[in-house]
C-alpha cells in the first residue's frame, strides 16, 4: 500500500475491535526467550513488522543483520549479541543510522561488550565481537536517553557473571517503559531492586514459562481519538488488560477531558463511549515524559476538537523514526494548527522544554499527510478524516505496529481508498 485517501461515512461511531498483541511486550518476552535455559510458548504474539524483525534476527545469529526501522529490535538486539558467541554486523535503514545508540554501547563496553563502530561514531552499524571478561556491574546513563537503552540492559543483566547495577543521572524519561521491562522479566523468575536513581538485577535464571501477551494500548489510542472526535461512538475494544503494566493506558484519563468515557467489561475487555451531548475542555495541560508514544496522539485529537495545548515531556520524540515534533509541526499547519515552543523567558521558573498548541483544523481542500516512515504519523493524523476527507502517503508504514489499521477502521465506517 502506497498512498490512500480516507473518509468517514458518517453517522455514530459503533463497533468491535480485536486489538494485536503489544510490539514492545513481545519483543522483551522474546528477548527473555532467547536468553532462558528452556524455550516456552508465547502466545497473542504482535504481528508487527518490529516483532517480526526482532524474531528472524535472532534466529539468524550471526552475519549481517539488518533491523530496517526498527528502534527497539536494533537496541535490544546490541545488548543481547554484545555478550553472546559470535559476531554480528548489526545495521538498518538510513533513518537508523541517524538515531544514537551511543550511551548504550559506552554501557555495554564498559562491562566488557566488544562494540566498534563501522561508520560515524556514535551511530548504526556497529560491529559486535565476541565479549572480554567482564569485570564491573555497575553503570551510569543519563535519565533522558531512550528507554529503550536501559531495557536492552535489564533484559541481559540476569545472564551477566556479576549481574547488573544501573544509576540514572538527571530526569528519567518514560519509566513505565522501564518498568514493563522489570515486571515481564519477575514473571519468569527474576528479581530486581529499584531504589531512588538505582535498578539492580543480580546473577540469576530466567525461569521458562509459557506467557500470553496483553493487546497493545499504543494502538487502543488511536481508537480513543476516533471517539474524542466523533460525534457519537460506542467501540469495544478487545485483548486489553485491565489494569495493564503498558504505561500508554493513560490515555483513558487523556480523552476523559474529550468528553470520552471508559468501562471496564472485563479482565481484558473496554467499552469507550461518547455521548452526542459530550463536551471537551478548553485546554489540555498534560507532561508526556511517562507516555511519549501517545503525543501524536494526542496532538491530532486537539486539533480535531480546536483544544489549545500545553505539552512537557516530548525530548525524546526528536530522536524516533522521525523528529516526531518537527513532523507534527508541518503536518498540523496544513489545518492552521500550530505547536510551537515556548520561549523560556515566558516560564522561568520551569526549566521544562515547553509547547503551546493552538488552532482548529479547518479544510480548504483535501490535506496530503506526509508519515515520514513513522508508523504512529499514520495512525495518530487518520482520525481527522472524521472532520474532513484526507489523504495519508505511503500509509503501508503503519505495518510496523499495527498491520491491520486500515482494515479496523473500514469495520468503523471509515472509507479507505487505495
Amino acid at each position: 500500500m502506497s498512498d490512500l485517501r480516507l473518509l468517514h461515512k458518517g453517522g455514530p461511531i459503533v463497533g468491535e475491535i480485536v486489538l494485536g498483541g503489544s510490539k514492545s511486550i513481545t519483543n522483551r518476552a522474546y528477548i527473555i526467550r532467547a536468553l532462558c535455559q528452556q524455550t516456552f510458548d508465547i502466545s497473542n504474539a504482535s504481528d508487527s513488522d518490529d516483532s517480526q524483525s526482532l524474531l528472524r534476527l535472532l534466529n539468524q545469529k550471526e552475519g549481517v543483520l539488518d533491523a530496517g526501522h526498527a528502534g527497539t529490535t536494533f537496541r535490544f538486539l546490541t545488548a543481547f549479541f554484545a555478550f553472546q558467541p559470535g559476531s554480528q554486523l548489526l545495521t538498518g535503514s538510513e533513518r537508523m543510522q541517524q538515531r544514537p545508540i551511543g550511551p548504550l554501547v559506552n554501557a555495554l563496553r564498559q562491562l566488557g561488550a566488544n562494540i566498534e563502530y563501522v561508520n560515524d561514531e556514535g551511530y548504526p552499524p556497529i560491529q559486535i565481537g565476541e565479549a572480554k571478561t567482564i569485570t564491573d556491574h555497575k553503570v551510569s546513563l543519563p535519565g533522558d536517553v531512550s528507554s529503550q537503552f536501559i531495557s536492552a540492559l535489564l533484559l541481559v543483566a540476569p545472564s551477566l557473571d556479576n549481574g547488573l547495577e544501573i544509576t540514572f543521572t538527571g530526569d528519567l524519561v518514560s519509566a513505565p517503559y522501564l518498568q514493563m521491562t522489570l515486571d515481564i522479566m519477575g514473571q519468569f523468575g527474576v528479581k530486581s531492586e529499584w531504589k531512588g536513581n538505582t535498578i539492580i538485577v543480580r546473577k540469576q535464571d530466567y525461569h521458562s514459562q509459557d506467557f500470553v501477551v496483553e493487546a497493545d494500548w499504543s494502538s487502543a489510542s488511536y481508537f480513543f481519538s476516533i471517539a474524542a472526535l466523533a460525534e457519537e461512538a460506542a467501540i469495544t475494544l478487545k485483548g486489553l488488560f485491565v489494569p495493564s503494566m503498558q504505561g500508554d493506558s493513560a490515555i483513558a484519563d487523556i480523552a476523559r477531558s474529550f468528553g470520552v468515557n471508559t468501562k471496564i467489561v472485563d479482565a481484558n475487555t473496554i467499552l469507550i463511549t461518547k455521548a452526542k451531548e459530550a463536551t471537551a475542555l478548553p485546554l489540555l495541560e498534560y507532561d508526556f515524559l511517562r507516555q511519549p508514544d501517545i503525543a501524536q496522539t494526542v496532538f491530532a485529537m486537539c486539533a480535531g476538537k480546536g483544544i489549545n495545548g500545553l505539552f512537557t515531556g516530548l525530548q525524546t520524540l526528536k530522536i524516533k523514526e522521525t523528529d516526531r515534533i518537527r513532523a507534527m509541526q508541518t503536518e498540523l499547519a496544513k489545518m492552521g494548527v500550530f505547536l510551537s515552543k515556548v520561549p523560556q523567558m515566558f516560564h522561568q521558573k520551569d526549566l521544562r522544554e515547553m509547547y503551546m498548541m493552538e488552532g482548529k483544523a479547518s479544510f480548504d481542500s483535501t490535506p496530503v499527510f506526509e508519515t515520514y516512515h513513522d508508523h504512529r504519523m499514520a495512525m495518530a493524523l487518520a482520525p481527522l478524516a472524521l472532520n474532513h476527507p484526507i489523504q495519508i502517503k505511503d500509509a503501508g508504514v503503519v505495518s510496523k505496529s499495527y498491520p491491520n489499521f486500515w482494515q479496523d477502521l473500514d469495520t468503523l465506517g471509515f472509507v479507505v481508498i487505495n
